[in-house]
């Protein structure tokens, strides 16, 4: 058998034990001995076993009785029964009670074969259905959303009764915060979940592009425009239009918008013919647009157009009662995609965790988890599988906002990199449009030799 498993022999005769100890260790699994009842639920106090080997006839507790416990206690262990003394009447208890299997002494390793790769469909099919009830117990709530603080229990309460309007509804915040997740949590409950959900990162296109994006065009409208296409303006019929990081589009497209959210109609690129749509539209930001509009960078009519109703998601580090959940959650996530079976993360790593600021909030959680997951090197997640977060500038952003942070960020990068515009958006994992836009909105410029200071950025990433 390929899988290896922690497995446990139970029984008071010791050549029992030894002869399936150095059989199942030839293997590779994990093997640990028992000579009694008492000693064996001490040990899977202290290890999570996943398979027991039970003798029924044992001084003082007998096995049945001890089967009865671990069922009890620990109901996702596997236990076969071993006996020399079998019955009918045994065996059918033992299998009521919740034993996988039951085998006759002497038995040969075919047999012990032939159980072992039962016991690993068994897992496997088990593994597969906690996982998948999970999936469905967190669809059938709120999308994947994932919370127990007061802060999340307000969302919570709010998405079904936001849900059942078509008014447009703002949702804000720092980056990684789940903005998106509320937004298909609201179309998931509405009455338009039958028809698309479409997402857009209005941050990462030109408005040339957006605008071909959004309202389609007509063949021969533009160089390069072979075929007439839809826009999502169309493709999303019935259903939620998302934008997100709206904060980033032109006051061109704003206005464009504007019209569109009034009429209900369209016109493709190229052509005068107007289209009925209809959609509801949901947008985020994780921008200020209040000052964007005292800036004048950000239109007052058209805020309030997209802002009837307003959800902010707020940011980990202000819902760290949340902290523990979610890394339970994309630790069960990782350990079955991977199948690394770690089994829990210890306390004083939950409470680094904890304590550590998490600018990029649950998306950076969430990516932690899993580096810790591969390359974790027992069944359980300690600090030092977190060692690599002590490098991070933990608490170095107090008193300053992500943005303020994130410009610090995008200016030292440039820097670095001499203000080689392609080279520096590769850094930072974003496209040139976007980064001439971050330059242009943090009012970014090339410093002197003389004021530029050393940073902790590796002079190798460039």
């Amino acid at each position: 058998m390929d899988e290896k498993m922690s497995i446990m022999i139970v029984d008071d005769e010791r050549i029992v034990c030894e002869s399936l100890f150095h059989w199942f260790r030839k293997d590779g699994h994990v093997v640990e001995t028992a000579s009694s009842g008492q000693e064996a639920l001490d040990k899977l106090e202290a290890y999570p076993f996943e398979l027991l080997f039970v003798d029924i006839k044992m001084p003082g507790m007998d096995g049945i009785e001890l089967l009865e416990k671990v069922k009890r206690e620990y109901p996702d262990t596997f236990v076969v029964i071993i006996t020399a003394y079998g019955t009918i009447e045994s065996a059918v208890k033992a299998m009521k009670l919740g034993a996988s299997d039951y085998l006759l002494k002497p038995f040969k390793p075919e047999q012990l074969s032939l159980v072992m790769q039962r016991i690993s469909q068994q897992k496997k099919l088990a593994s597969e259905y906690h996982y998948l009830k999970g999936r469905l117990d967190t669809i059938t709530r709120f999308d994947n959303i994932i919370g127990q603080s007061a802060e999340m229990e307000k969302i919570f309460a709010i998405i079904p009764e936001v849900a059942q309007s078509d008014a447009a509804v703002l949702i804000t915040g720092e980056t990684g915060t789940g903005k998106e997740l509320v937004a298909k949590a609201i179309h998931a409950k509405s009455n338009r979940a039958n028809h698309p959900f479409i997402a857009i990162n209005c941050g990462a296109m030109p408005d040339s592009l957006l605008e071909s994006e959004l309202f389609g065009h007509q063949k021969g409208a533009f160089t390069g425009a072979v075929h007439a296409r839809k826009g999502f303006l169309e493709m999303v019929s019935g259903g939620t239009l998302f934008l997100d990081e709206i904060g980033e589009i032109s006051p061109k497209m704003q206005i464009d918008l504007l019209r569109v959210l009034e009429e209900k109609k369209i016109c493709r690129i190229g052509s005068s013919q107007p289209l009925d749509v209809d959609f509801r539209l949901i947008s985020a930001t994780r921008q200020n647009l209040e000052k964007k509009i005292s800036e004048g960078t950000f239109r007052e009519d058209f805020f309030y157009r997209i802002n009837v109703i307003q959800i902010h998601v707020p940011p980990l580090r202000k819902r760290v009662d949340d902290i523990p959940l979610l890394a339970t959650h994309f630790l069960k996530k990782y350990s079955h995609e991977t199948t690394r079976h770690v089994d829990y993360i210890k306390d004083e790593a939950l409470m680094l965790l904890k304590q550590y600021d998490w600018p990029g909030n649950v998306r950076e959680l969430e990516n932690a988890i899993e580096r810790a997951v591969v390359l974790s090197k027992s069944r359980t997640l300690g600090v030092e599988d977190f060692s690599f977060l002590k490098t991070e500038p933990i608490g170095s952003g107090r008193g300053q906002s992500l943005q303020e942070m994130e410009k610090a960020h995008v200016q030292a990068v440039l820097e670095k990199c001499g203000w080689n515009v392609t080279k520096a958006a590769k850094i930072l994992e974003i496209n040139r449009v976007t980064l001439h836009k971050k330059i242009k909105r943090f009012k970014l410029a090339k410093k002197s030799k003389a004021s530029v200071k050393p940073t902790s950025l590796d002079d190798s990433f460039c």
